[in-house]
């Protein structure tokens, strides 16, 4: 089933999109994708990705976690906005490093993978935010990044694009309040643009697992 080229969903496409799709070869095959295009996904379709983070574990089983997907475009824009505020800050470091000849080529292809992420945000169809109600004052992230790895696993087997971003907290409590969350109680804890691929999914390169892996002590 290619998801990309459906241009009608109904149930049925929603119902099985993504079923086919082994665990293990998602769990490998899933990674960050930033350039996304601009075309509509069907809110059915979000939200099966979102159910698949409601079987993320937690502690008591408390499920925190809200999920807020925004396709309003004046919206988006806004969020945009203020995301591009903190990320320019945050990645002048890495421009002005890169204009060494010597800059490592896989760190320089990963920035401009960001930058246009940040260009082009309001583009993406889909801001999903993954937000929770807090305990004793504090965001109950050992539940809330395990639903989030979840939703990107999720997309991966549907055919979505999306990747993980935190610099919308820069201007959290604006953007909070923006989507109806209280930025105390259930504040978000990141920001997952998602959209159809313009790029594909693949393998990302990872050190080999011997360099990482123990038995019953480091050496």
């Amino acid at each position: 089933m290619n998801e990309s080229v459906i241009t009608e969903w109904n149930e049925a496409d929603v119902a099985l999109a993504g079923e086919s799709l082994g665990l293990l070869e998602g769990l490998r095959t899933t990674r960050a994708i930033r350039r996304l295009k601009p075309d509509p996904v069907p809110l059915s379709l979000i939200r099966k990705v979102c159910e698949a983070g409601t079987y993320a574990p937690s502690g008591g089983n408390r499920q925190p976690w809200l999920f807020v997907a925004v396709s309003d475009e004046s919206k988006r824009a806004k969020i945009a906005d203020l995301y591009r505020d903190v990320f320019d800050a945050y990645i002048a470091p890495a421009v002005e490093a890169a204009k060494d000849p010597n800059y490592p080529e896989v760190k320089r292809k990963n920035m401009r993978a960001a930058m246009y992420l940040a260009e082009h945000l309001h583009e993406a169809p889909i801001h999903l935010f993954v937000a929770g109600w807090t305990r004793r004052g504090a965001p109950q992230s050992q539940a809330l990044f395990p639903a989030i790895q979840n939703v990107l696993l999720a997309c991966r087997a549907v055919g979505l694009g999306a990747s993980l971003t935190t610099a919308h907290r820069g201007h959290g409590e604006e953007i909070d309040r923006l989507l109806g969350l209280d930025p105390e109680k259930t504040p978000s804890i990141a920001l997952i643009p998602i959209g159809w691929p313009k790029g594909r999914y693949g393998t990302p390169t990872r050190r080999s697992i011997d360099t990482c892996f123990f038995v019953d002590e480091v050496p």
